[in-house]
């Protein structure tokens, strides 16, 4: 019976000198920041991106997954291109519609109209 509570002091000791040492021990300095384990950006700064780009697109495997930021970076850097180049397109069509309608238009108008605004 002695023996038993002898293992079982021994044992809340360890298990008190284990639980102080993970949370401290009432060391003040704090530990330093760790540095970000960022790569560089995955999609190319210098020109638009590309189907390639994005198809050889890889995010670095964290714990559980991917890093959110990494993943939010390209999204939001995909989503902005690919706003930037619907809003081109628009533009495009409505100037390709303006000139259609101007070529009609003057096919439209009679040859001598044509030639008294001359």
């Amino acid at each position: 019976m002695v023996m038993f509570l002898f293992l079982v002091v021994a044992l809340a000791v360890v298990v008190a000198a284990v639980t102080l040492a993970v949370v401290g021990g009432g060391d003040s300095t704090p530990l330093p920041e760790a540095a970000p384990e960022r790569l560089q950006d995955f999609l190319p700064p210098d020109r638009p991106v590309g189907r390639a780009d994005v198809e050889n697109l890889r995010f670095p495997l964290t714990v559980r997954g991917y890093r959110m930021a990494d993943v939010d970076d390209a999204l939001g850097r995909l989503g902005a291109e690919l706003a930037e180049r619907d809003a081109r397109i628009a533009d495009l069509e409505s100037a390709l519609a303006g000139a259609r309608s101007a070529a009609r238009h003057v096919s439209t108008e009679k040859p001598e109209q044509r030639e008294e605004e001359k």
